[in-house]
């Protein structure tokens, strides 16, 4: 059996965006009312809390921690198609509503590619992104194009099923992921649960689509890359490419694997932690020069 790290989870509520649908939010306070706020934003096939729920407590003790779950995944949005334009939209969506300042963005996997994606349409709205285990695009080999192409073409061939597909899983998902949270173990299984292989997939072949080298390195506020140096999924060296082409960034190493988040929390934690605390000091100076 994995050995997930035993924690409290943070209580969570239904958070309502205007025009768009209702998703699950956790928002835990910082310190004091004035805290930078966190947005973090979770791996495909995940939900916000499990790819994230090592690292609260310690986010907790300086900064505001904002997590929800991204549409079609646990007790997201359920939308008539799946799309990471969407998903940077939501993240915008809930910061306004929930009237943050500036947050920082921090995103693992697919929710890297989301944070990307927060600053190519809200330039302005964001004070900085941590990107984790990402990529600039897919299809860089011929068994990746064709996983990807193939993704898509089914995918799309199929979507008019797509929303029934997502309500009936919506619908176990209110059941199945209110189990006690004091059993980690089954608490971390009802959480993958909650999110249909059907919904996977529809995310995997929007993925696919993704490509922003073309404007990586017009990213104007601070980033920083945390490289997952075992990452058998999004190789090392294509992350490292990345904070290459993004101006400033700074590059934070955490030996473990692509699932490193959870399965190797006591590598990938610290890691992620100097890499926010790094990012919200940039901010902090770039403010300071510019009052």
């Amino acid at each position: 059996m994995v050995d997930v790290p035993e924690v409290v989870i943070p209580k969570g509520r239904w958070l309502d965006l205007p025009g768009r649908g209702r998703t699950w939010l956790t928002d835990v306070p910082g310190p004091t009312e004035d805290a930078p706020a966190i947005i973090l934003l979770h791996a495909v096939g995940c939900t916000g809390m499990l790819t994230w729920f090592p690292v609260i407590t310690e986010l907790s003790r300086k900064y505001r921690v904002v997590i929800f779950d991204q549409r079609w995944h646990g007790r997201g949005i359920m939308s008539e198609h799946f799309s990471i334009r969407d998903c940077a939209d939501d993240v915008a969506a809930v910061s306004n509503l929930l009237g943050l300042d500036a947050p920082i963005v921090a995103g693992y996997s697919m929710g890297s590619i989301v944070a990307q994606r927060c600053w190519r349409q809200h330039p302005r709205q964001f004070g900085g992104l941590v990107l984790a285990a990402t990529t600039d695009h897919f299809r860089t080999s011929g068994s990746e194009r064709f996983f990807h192409q193939t993704m898509e073409y089914s995918m799309g061939a199929l979507r008019t099923l797509s929303r029934s597909k997502a309500v009936n899983v919506a619908a176990k998902a209110t059941t199945e992921v209110l189990l006690d949270p004091t059993d980690t173990h089954q608490w971390a299984l009802a959480e993958w649960r909650s999110t249909s292989s059907w919904a996977v997939a529809q995310a995997v072949a929007a993925l696919g689509r993704h490509h922003s080298t073309p404007w990586l390195s017009a990213i104007d506020i601070p980033t920083a890359v945390v490289v997952t140096t075992k990452d058998k999924v999004l190789s090392p060296e294509r992350q490292r490419v990345i904070a290459a082409t993004i101006p400033g960034a700074t590059v934070h190493e955490a030996e473990c694997g692509h699932a490193g988040c959870v399965l190797d929390s006591a590598v990938f934690v610290p890691a992620f932690l100097e890499a926010l605390d790094t990012t919200v000091g940039r901010r902090a100076s770039m403010l300071a020069r510019t009052s």
